[in-house]
């Protein structure tokens, strides 16, 4: 396992983090004792790094994660969790206002809350779910969590950028407000390079990457035959309803057939493609088994990605955004 500087915090952490989504039951059923089995074999294979969110099954993928630091007796895990708004705003409003969506009152209410789930007496990292640009302006959030640090009860403050709209954190980016911003980057979506990337290196703020394998697009493990397989009213089944299975499945394909002289599975590819951008901190990787943590792990090679499949790659770029 490789490590990488988290922005200006001094911490080092896995390049490749556990995604802890899965954890709470929305993508189809889980055992606990499965789940702390799997955060305990990552942390054993070098992984350091989790983000969940009270989001995640009202709070249980917390509180799993809460289990499998009790049963551990090794190095430090940095965990990070999010704190979702009171009202999350329309994904069409292109400029919501912030103020009022994270209340002193409530934000007390959601660390206390989180505390609690994972068992620990100080938050690593806190991250709200829903970042706005209105936020520069309006900073009743920001002294809060500020008044929080003081006190004790978290340690670092992020923020997480609304589904595919990348550029809403260049501003607080550059501005170096918070210590880490997390966003959708990978093989479809590539935005990210072009502003939010170069302004968080200005101030050196962490970025974590969420997505990397398009909600399971990517990982190169899809079929036809697939979507039938997922459980009704599972994530992955709403997300990609319709024509949009179809698709995306031949948008994949081709993604397949350029990398495929270069690595053996589209999987690789994909995690090797946002490591190589050097002001990605962590990338988020959704795992469930000792097989998804190995192979994940072992993608944290330190191999330069080819210049000649970047360029390649520069030309797949596809916006789109299916969480609607």
């Amino acid at each position: 396992m490789q490590y990488r500087n988290f922005g200006r915090t001094g911490w080092k952490v896995s390049e490749v983090s556990f995604g802890a989504w899965q954890l709470g039951g929305q993508w189809g059923a889980v055992d606990d004792e499965e789940s702390i089995a799997a955060l305990l074999s990552a942390y054993e294979q070098g992984i350091n790094f989790v983000d969940t969110a009270e989001l995640y099954g009202a709070g249980h993928s917390e509180e799993v994660i809460g289990e499998s630091l009790r049963r551990w007796n090794s190095d430090k895990i940095y965990v990070a969790t999010k704190t979702q708004p009171i009202q999350w705003p329309s994904p069409d409003l292109d400029d919501p206002q912030m103020r009022g969506r994270y209340p002193a009152w409530y934000l007390r209410e959601q660390v206390e809350a989180s505390l609690r789930r994972l068992g620990v007496e100080r938050l690593d990292l806190l991250q709200l779910h829903c970042w706005l640009r209105a936020g520069i302006d309006e900073l009743d959030w920001l002294e809060t969590l500020n008044a929080l640090r003081v006190e004790g009860k978290i340690d670092k403050i992020g923020v997480s950028i609304r589904d595919y709209r990348p550029d809403e954190g260049i501003q607080l980016a550059e501005l170096g407000l918070v210590d880490s911003i997390q966003v959708i980057f990978n093989l479809f979506e590539q935005r990210p390079v072009n502003g939010l990337f170069p302004a968080a290196a200005k101030t050196d703020t962490a970025i974590i990457d969420r997505v990397a394998f398009d909600s399971g697009s990517l990982s190169g493990l899809w079929t036809a035959d697939t979507y039938d397989s997922w459980e009704e009213g599972s994530q992955q089944k709403e997300m990609f309803r319709g024509e949009r299975f179809t698709e995306t499945l031949a948008r994949v394909e081709a993604l397949k057939k350029i990398t495929s002289p270069y690595y053996s599975t589209l999987a690789e590819a994909a995690i090797k493609y946002v490591l190589s951008s050097p002001e990605v901190s962590t990338v988020i990787a959704g795992m469930s088994s000792s097989r998804n943590i190995a192979r994940n792990v072992g993608y944290s090679d330190g191999e330069p990605f080819p210049d000649e499949l970047r360029s390649q790659l520069s030309e797949r770029g596809w916006i789109r955004n299916y969480y609607q």
